[in-house]
This record gives structure tokens, sequence and C-alpha cells, in this order.
């Protein structure tokens, strides 16, 4: 047991981008948690703080509110909801880092769930069969961004296997069909809006796959937007560093750059590691690996 939870401290200490998506979720769900006690004990009404998370299928809500189309993800209310959830991505997530870069992992997650999110809204406000439940229905959780991983990963090593209890060596590929075909089925069923997001977190995985094989990386973009919005905050908290040369302070634009630099080529040795292994590495290469893990 002791093991168990080293394992679990050294994973999250590791601060990756995968440790960083399940603490982001676990920290949504236990706000929502302690301030619905909160307002439990002290017999407050207001709106509840959910609505301000949750993807909404009208799209008249949507404008009032369209920062959930973001927010959904990391989202969930039942606690087994949030389990399983980060446990696939947990799970997935590790397979897709074998053949993918930190940076698509966090990317395809955003992308994933703002594509299940859209097919979402857009089923529901196309689709007669919705129409008279689209100004309550909601939508939330990180299923489809899970989705997005999963197929990616099946969809690029598409003889990859795994194995699983009483059943053995079974490739991934036929894992995701299967699930696939199942969340089509059940649309009909009492979460349709679910399914329907996972449909388009799976879409995207397949689309980020195949563009990657032809060399294209569908995250790069929404990757951009995310270094951005990372540097607002590493400017907030760094401290004046001097450079060796004018012994003046590094300007900001100074700082974002080098550390910029020094990122890209860290991701370009691991990426080369992946393909190539570690012996691949050039002397340069592997000092400034070490550097970087100091």
């Amino acid at each position: 047991m002791a093991t168990v939870f080293s394992n679990i401290e050294r994973f999250f200490k590791q601060k990756s981008v995968l440790s960083t998506l399940l603490i982001i979720n676990l920290l949504v769900f236990l706000l929502i948690k302690v301030v619905g006690v909160f307002f439990l004990l002290f017999k407050i009404s207001p709106v509840p703080l959910i609505a301000f998370f949750e993807l909404p299928a009208s799209l008249t809500q949507l404008a009032y509110r369209p920062w959930t189309l973001i927010s959904y993800m990391f989202t969930h209310l039942g606690f087994w909801h949030i389990v399983f959830n980060l446990l696939w991505l947990y799970w997935f997530g590790q397979i897709f880092l074998r053949f993918f870069g930190p940076k698509q992992l966090g990317g395809l997650y955003v992308l994933g769930g703002i594509v299940g999110g859209l097919l979402f809204v857009l089923s529901y406000n196309l689709f007669p069969y919705f129409r008279d439940s689209i100004d309550h229905s909601y939508l939330i959780g990180a299923s489809a961004s899970v989705m997005a991983i999963v197929f990616a990963t099946a969809f690029y090593k598409k003889d990859y296997e795994i194995s699983l209890l009483f059943l053995g060596n079974i490739k991934l590929i036929y894992i995701a069909g299967f699930f696939f075909i199942l969340d089509l089925v059940s649309i009909e069923s009492d979460n349709p809006g679910g399914h329907i997001a996972h449909i388009g977190g799976a879409l995207m995985g397949i689309w980020f796959a195949n563009a990657f094989l032809k060399g294209k990386d569908l995250t790069s973009g929404i990757n951009f937007v995310l270094d951005k919005i990372a540097n607002l905050f590493t400017k907030r908290e760094r401290k004046p560093s001097f450079t060796k040369i004018y012994g003046r302070p590094e300007t900001d634009q100074e700082y974002n750059k080098r550390k910029s630099e020094q990122n890209n080529e860290i991701d370009r040795i691991l990426d080369k590691i992946k393909r190539s292994g570690y012996n691949s590495l050039s002397e340069n290469e592997k000092k400034t690996l070490f550097n970087a893990s100091k």
C-alpha cells in the first residue's frame, strides 16, 4: 500500500501535462462539492455553481456562457463519473505518450472536448427528436476528450494491443470500434447528449491520427494559445534573472523567448528518443537532457 501511494505521489510531483489534466478535473470536482455543502448547511439557494461549468444545448444559454465549451470537459458531479473518466485518462494518456508528445496530449484533450461539445450542441439544435429537451439539457465530463485520446492512439498505431482480464491481448482499435458502435446505438438512451459527445471526441481523435501520419499536427494551433496563456502566469510568478553578458535584468520578452526555445529543444529530443531510442542522441543532446532533468 505504501508503494502505491509513493507511486501516486511521484506521478503528481512530475508536474506533467497528464498529471495537470487530472489535477484540474479533481479541483473542479472538489470545488463544486465543497460549495454545494456550504450552500446546503446555510440554506442558501442561489444559481447552482454547476451552471457556470456545464455546457448548455440551448444556443441562447450558450451565448451568455461561451466559456462552458471549455469548462464542461473538466467538470463532474458524480463520484463514479469522475473516477472512471480519470482512470481512462490516466491509462490511455500513458499509452498515448508512447507515440506522441505531452503537448499533443494536452492539445488533443482540449480539441476532443471542443468537437464533442460542438457536436452535442449542433445535434440538439438540428434534430427534431431533441426539440422538447433542448432548454434543459446540459453536458459535463471529460469523456469526449478521453475518447479523442483513445481513438488517436488506436488509429495511429492500429496493431497496438492491450491485455484485458479474461480476454487476453486485444488490438486497441477493436476496443475503440466497439465503444464507437456502443455510443452510436445508445443515442436513444437516457443520456443521448453524452454519447453524441463521445462520438465527436472519437472523430477528432481519428482526424488527428490521420493528419499526424501525413506529417501535420492538428494540435499546434491550440497549443500556441495554451502556451500564450501559460506564459501570462509565468510572467507573474517569475523572479527577475540577470544575464551574464550585460549584468542587467532579463526582460520578459527575452525570458519567454529563451524558455520557449529550451522547451522546444527538449520536446525535439524526447520525440527523437521515442522514434530511435536514447542511444541515437548526440553528446550535446544527452547533455541538454541531463541539464533539463536537474
